[in-house]
């Protein structure tokens, strides 16, 4: 009903007649109330001084200690078709172990007698290179015969050339010889022409000088042109020796120029042969690629490429497998503002999904179901999460792990830091501030001893 009028309906009805009055306006649960909330109150202030461990909570995976203990995808360097499984998912295989067969699908490697013909260019090539060597041989002894010869034609000419110049030499003295005989003769015919014109010699006489005059101006001029042939003959020998090593200069020159001709080829068809050497060893390695094998001892999770006949193409995951040994670890994620509190060697506590928990992040030891770990490695660069990855290994002083967890469970982490009140962690909580900065002791005992 509607309170109108200024007439109260407790001035005029008094409950404590009724009985749900009397138990509704009794006193003595007030009391209790207060006691409890007045216990209440002082647990609370003493519970705000209880020890509480500050945490660093987030989300991560269970994967592998060590990459090659982590799943695989087995890939095919070559490009190829599938043609045969030799196994199937679940299978375990060993290291070596055939997977599957594919076969060719790039024409230029189809031939099967691809190697054989190879070796049958590779033949012929170095036959080619031995050619090439043994013409270079031969120009070589052209060439030294040619050299030899050479200097034989050389000597000869030089020895004419020495004949020559002798001969100009004698030829010389005996014009000079010719000459004093002509001036002898003239003066004889001076003083016999004098003789005859005082009477004292005959006509016949002087006319005979004469004549001996004569034939030694004959013999002069004879001898003369004796001399300028000498001369000429010299000229000759020069000529005929510039000659010899212009001829044989050109003659070694064109040997020499065959002979590095043949020196190009050679090298030319070795490097041909090199080449074919390495194609050979290719297609040999390509025929060896054409049975994929298992790279370690693990399971066949899954067939990527399932099927006979599909191709694919060459770096393309064929097929799944997780090794048979591995050591579990978990990574997880943290924030860019907790990655200063991160040190290797700190203790976590790990709970795996599927694993029922009881957890109390503030006091690990009352916690249940929870594992221990300690940080191995701290990631340096941020990952595309935004976030630092941190690898957790198990801490072998305490519980091990569950040996049914596989690698790929969730996992949620829970990093141990600092002891602090129960009322600082609420008020730095209540304040959005960090948790407290510390350095580990093994940090400030390294760098306790460097200072020192």
């Amino acid at each position: 009903m509607l309170n109108i009028s200024k007439n109260t309906l407790s001035e005029q009805l008094d409950i404590m007649n009724f009985d749900a009055g009397r138990r509704v306006m009794k006193r003595r649960h007030y009391r209790l109330f207060n006691r409890f909330l007045g216990g209440f109150a002082i647990f609370s202030i003493v519970l705000m001084f209880f020890p509480w461990t500050q945490t660093v909570i987030s989300n991560g995976n269970v994967t592998t200690l060590t990459p090659a203990q982590r799943p695989l995808t087995l890939q095919s360097p070559i490009a190829g078709r599938i043609e045969q499984w030799y196994v199937r998912e679940g299978d375990q295989v060993k290291r070596g172990d055939t997977v599957l067969r594919i076969s060719e699908v790039k024409s230029e490697y189809f031939d099967p007698n691809l190697v054989a013909r190879t070796d049958q260019q590779i033949e012929a090539k170095s036959r080619s290179v031995q050619s090439y060597e043994q013409k270079v041989q031969a120009l070589g002894s052209q060439i030294a015969a040619l050299s030899q010869e050479q200097q034989l034609k050389l000597e000869q000419a030089r020895n004419k050339l020495i004949q020559s110049r002798l001969k100009v030499k004698s030829d010389s003295i005996d014009l000079e010889a010719a000459r004093t005989d002509y001036d002898i003769a003239q003066t004889r015919l001076t003083r016999f022409s004098t003789l005859e014109a005082e009477g004292f010699k005959s006509t016949t006489e002087v006319e005979e000088k004469k004549l001996n005059a004569r034939n030694a101006q004959a013999k002069v001029i004879s001898q003369e042109q004796k001399l300028l042939q000498a001369k000429n003959e010299v000229i000759n020998a020069e000529i005929e020796l510039n000659r010899i090593r212009q001829e044989y200069a050109e003659k070694m020159s064109k040997a020499r120029s065959d002979q590095l001709s043949a020196e190009s080829g050679q090298l030319e068809t070795e490097a041909a042969v090199s080449k074919l050497q390495s194609d050979r060893t290719n297609y040999q390695i390509r025929n060896d690629m054409y049975f994929v094998t298992a790279p370690q001892d693990g399971f066949i999770n899954k067939a990527i490429k399932a099927g006979i006949g599909e191709t694919f193409k060459d770096g393309e995951p064929l097929v799944n497998i997780m090794p048979v040994n591995y050591d579990l670890a978990v990574e997880t994620f943290v924030e860019p503002l907790d990655l200063p509190l991160m040190h290797v060697g700190e203790d976590v506590r790990v709970r795996f999904d599927g694993w029922p928990a009881i957890v109390f992040s503030g006091w690990p030891n009352a916690s249940y179901g929870t594992y221990g770990a300690k940080v191995v490695a701290v990631e340096t660069f941020i990952s595309n999460n935004g976030k630092y990855r941190i690898l957790l290994a198990p801490n072998e002083q305490l519980e091990p792990w569950p040996d049914a967890l596989r690698p790929g469970s969730g996992a949620r982490t829970i990093a141990l830091l600092e002891d602090v009140p129960v009322w600082y962690e609420l008020w730095r909580k209540l304040n959005g501030f960090p948790p407290n900065y510390y350095q580990p002791d093994n940090q400030n005992q390294s760098s306790d001893a460097n200072k020192k």
